[in-house]
């Protein structure tokens, strides 16, 4: 798997202190996304296991809330990205249970299979949709554009549960 950049602390990205892991690659082609640089697959570097231990190490922290993933896209990955991904989500999930996991991608939900559905496992919170420029609204927090929903997944099966942050 490769990833960007990790940045800290982020309160842009999810609520409090945060670190953001950012993964390159994304197919949406969203007209204005803020995020276009990043919708290359070539770019980036591989994430190894100092990669890891330095997340972790930001994570431990207390004054850090959680972690975000964002990019790109991560969930418009192939199998073998996905399942490395859906392996970092399990073992910070195991790690630091009290810390949250929110997802950025441009998919709604519903479109979500596989592999993509088993990461969910080990997300708190969802942000779905693709950016749409015409909705874009820059008073919402935590997103780009109306259409955009901020799901709590921690409740077993309630993927209509939208948070409304305000």
């Amino acid at each position: 798997m490769k990833y960007l950049k990790i940045t800290s602390p982020d309160i842009e990205n999810g609520p409090g202190c945060r670190v953001t892991l950012w993964i390159p690659g994304c197919t949406h082609k969203c007209p204005g996304c803020h995020n276009a640089w990043t919708a290359d697959y070539n770019i980036g570097m591989e994430f190894t296991q100092d990669d890891f231990d330095g997340l972790c190490q930001i994570l431990s922290k207390p004054y850090i809330k959680g972690l975000t993933i964002s990019g790109g896209d991560p969930l418009d990955q192939n199998d073998e990205v996905l399942a490395d991904l859906c392996q970092l989500v399990f073992d910070i999930k195991e790690k630091f249970p009290d810390k949250d996991i929110w997802l950025y991608t441009g998919y709604m939900i519903e479109q979500l299979k596989g592999i993509q559905l088993d990461i969910l496992h080990y997300v708190d919170v969802l942000v779905d949709g693709p950016f749409i420029h015409d909705w874009k609204d820059t008073t919402l927090p935590f997103r780009g554009s109306l259409n955009q929903r901020i799901i709590d997944l921690r409740t077993p099966h309630n993927y209509a549960n939208i948070l409304n942050f305000q």
